[in-house]
């Protein structure tokens, strides 16, 4: 209903702004949080007429990269709109949403350096195949999942982290000059990323489309391959819903961090706790091996 309710608004176009990069803006932030979900595998291969059908876009062994450059380059679309708005205000935003986007992926980058040295691979199908049944990378980085998802917060723009568009920001945020599905195309970025980070999470940290008994369940009588994997992407996508929930659930329960909290959370906090993860993950892993 929003996206029809935006379609059909009035399409304004500052005279001042610079028009192409005005609506490029929207554009790379939608296109940026839709390609992300590429490499994200949704179940076990299918077997139709034959045929084998994944159920992943593609799979590359640099996955978990793929994944932050995506990310990354979802800052420009920010900036980009910001900038050929030609309103200040909408500038002094733009700058502060992309600094604080940058400053939580360091955090974020980090985190996923201690599971990546407990998986030993970039590949996401390797990650999550690895976690078959209880073998969840939870259990084993706590402290890096709990600053991935804090992360994920500040990423997506969700509460306590939404300082860059909430009422108190400079006249309404970076999108301010914009109407219609240019001002959809922001919102609706936002919402995809926070899919997106829903399913990143349950793919790294907790098992995927892998549950637990799937075994057992497997082995049913009844229950054909393919029945099988469709069991798993329902379980995967029980998990994304779970975490949206849980994302709704703290935008209603903790209060907006002022910006120089929101830095310090950032820069004093997570990124400290960040590399003490690596390196306790570093000494155990190698206390292990010796």
């Amino acid at each position: 209903a929003d996206g029809v309710k935006m379609f059909m608004k009035e399409e304004i176009i500052p005279g001042n702004a610079s028009k192409w990069l005005f609506m490029v803006g929207p554009g790379l932030a939608m296109l940026c949080a839709c390609i992300g979900t590429a490499v994200i595998p949704w179940g076990q291969d299918l077997n139709i007429g034959g045929r084998v059908v994944p159920l992943q876009v593609t799979d590359i062994n640099v996955g978990v990269l793929y994944i932050f450059g995506v990310v990354s380059l979802g800052v420009y679309g920010v900036m980009i709109g910001g900038w050929a708005s030609n309103n200040k205000y909408s500038l002094l935003s733009a700058i502060r949403a992309a600094s604080q986007n940058i400053s939580y992926e360091i955090a974020m980058g980090l985190s996923i350096i201690a599971l990546l040295l407990v998986t030993n691979s970039l590949s996401l199908r390797e990650i999550v195949e690895q976690q078959h049944g209880w073998r969840w990378n939870f259990l084993y980085q706590p402290l890096g999942f709990l600053i991935f998802m804090i992360c994920s917060f500040a990423e997506t723009n969700r509460a306590p982290f939404d300082l860059p568009e909430c009422e108190t920001e400079l006249i309404g945020g970076y999108h301010t000059e914009y109407s219609s599905m240019k001002l959809g195309f922001y919102l609706f970025a936002e919402y995809i990323n926070m899919f997106v980070s829903a399913a990143v999470m349950a793919t790294l940290y907790f098992g995927g489309y892998n549950y637990p008994f799937m075994d057992t369940v497997a082995g049913w009588s009844w229950v054909t391959p393919n029945l099988a994997a469709i069991f798993g992407t329902l379980a995967f996508f029980l998990k994304i819903f779970a975490f949206i929930f849980f994302f709704m659930w703290v935008r209603w329960t903790i209060p907006r961090f002022r910006y120089d909290q929101l830095m310090n959370l950032g820069w004093k906090v997570l990124i400290p706790l960040a590399i003490a993860n690596i390196v306790i993950t570093g000494i155990v892993i190698a206390a292990i091996n010796f």
